[in-house]
């Protein structure tokens, strides 16, 4: 007997194609997948041939400051770096109960929208360091139904202050996943390279993972991308370092643009584009026409580079928005970045599930696989385009071969004649 039977569902897989399935789960992993299975289970689903999907990945989020909107008070401009003083002022008061509490909150808000994997950045920038072990702690409390990496993140710059440098090092030391940075946000040109430097040489010490905060900016002369691509290529660790929101890339002159995309071809680096924010907090200087503030989404896609959405925020200082829910990520990606015909669209859906996934580096355990951790949900869709057309319902979330969450999906009654 097994644990779990799913049964008459539709298996969304990575090739595109869409098969009937049932799934039996025994002790957390996936053993059986098969157009019909016989046998029983403790609890049996009808999925009433439901759209069965790996979980959304998010792969850029700011737990620490989730659910802090107008506190201590409403960014007005909309803009990033306004956003970076509230922040300031605000994180004078965390604790740990603040920052825990706020971050289980979203991640449970996340996690009944089919959210089973998620990167979070934890500012590194005060000496207590109450973000960090704040968000560690909720790592390993959360960890029976969410994996949680924790990014340790130099939101003021790692050579700004005195003490930056020592709290990332320190940072590594208490546990962090992976190593962050800000070049953009460093006080010279010179100081974000040596930045870029160090945080190559943190991850290679400690063996972590990368993820920069690189270029999200609109000055078509912040340029750090072909400093951290120059990293990579040098150091070999390629797949192992993301580059996240490179507004600027956006803006940068095609003749540039193009010579560097040759380079990032040969980096197998990862991108993460964060559509709602980037949207929001950038061209706020332009007048008319105003850039979009996104990255070159679609070349780096159509070129084989794996690119990845993040949802960034969810109400605090940069965005007073948001639930959490993936497809709404995808569909602002897929409409910013002009991403609407089929192959596309189903790209935007892989981008917050798959390529996540790959971002993460979490590949090895993750999609719905015989022998891989039951980690899966159910979409009331029929497919990638419509789950993303109408914020498909998820219907059923289960984390770890156990049933975590179910929500109805609405259903409308016409009464007229």
């Amino acid at each position: 007997m097994y644990d779990l039977l799913l049964r008459n569902g539709r298996l969304l897989q990575c090739d595109q194609t869409i098969a009937d399935v049932d799934i039996a789960i025994q002790q957390g992993a996936i053993v059986a997948i098969a157009p019909k299975i016989t046998e029983i289970a403790k609890l049996e689903l009808d999925l009433q041939k439901q759209l069965v999907s790996p979980p959304f990945v998010e792969s850029h989020i700011h737990l620490d400051s989730a659910l802090t909107v107008g506190k201590p008070r409403w960014n007005q401009s909309g803009t990033l770096f306004e956003g970076i003083e509230i922040w300031r002022e605000r994180k004078q008061n965390l604790s740990l109960d603040d920052v825990k509490t706020r971050a289980i909150e979203t991640l449970k808000q996340q996690a009944t929208q089919g959210v089973l994997y998620v990167r979070s950045h934890a500012d590194v920038s005060e000496t207590s360091l109450t973000a960090l072990q704040a968000l560690l702690e909720v790592r390993d409390a959360v960890k029976e139904w969410i994996t949680l990496q924790v990014v340790a993140f130099p939101q003021d710059g790692i050579y700004s202050g005195p003490q930056n440098d020592h709290l990332i090092e320190k940072a590594m030391e208490m546990g962090a996943d992976v190593v962050g940075g800000i070049p953009h946000y460093e006080l010279t040109r010179e100081d974000g390279v040596k930045s870029v430097q160090r945080i190559f040489a943190l991850a290679q010490k400690y063996d972590r993972l990368i993820d920069i905060h690189c270029d999200e900016i609109d000055d078509d002369q912040s340029r750090f991308l072909e400093v951290v691509a120059a990293c990579v290529l040098r150091t070999g660790m390629g797949s192992r370092v993301t580059a996240s929101h490179t507004t600027a890339f956006g803006s940068y002159n095609n003749a540039y643009a193009f010579k560097l995309l040759s380079f990032l071809r040969r980096t197998e680096l990862n991108f993460i584009a964060n559509p709602l924010i980037n949207i929001t907090l950038q061209g706020r200087t332009d007048t008319y026409p105003k850039r979009r503030g996104v990255t070159r989404v679609k070349e780096l896609w159509q070129q084989g580079t794996n690119v990845s959405f993040g949802h960034d925020c969810v109400q605090d200082p940069w965005y007073s928005l948001g639930t959490g829910n993936m497809l709404d990520v995808a569909s602002m990606g897929l409409h910013i970045c002009q991403m609407t015909g089929t192959a596309e669209i189903d790209a935007c859906y892989d981008m917050v599930t798959w390529n996540g996934a790959k971002t993460l580096n979490v590949s090895d355990r993750y999609g719905v696989e015989v022998g891989k951790p039951a980690n899966l949900i159910v979409l009331d869709a029929q497919d990638r385009y419509d789950a993303i057309r109408r914020r498909a319902t998820v219907s059923y979330v289960i984390s770890q071969g156990k049933l975590l969450a179910r929500t109805e999906a609405p259903r409308t009654v016409w009464h007229g004649e």
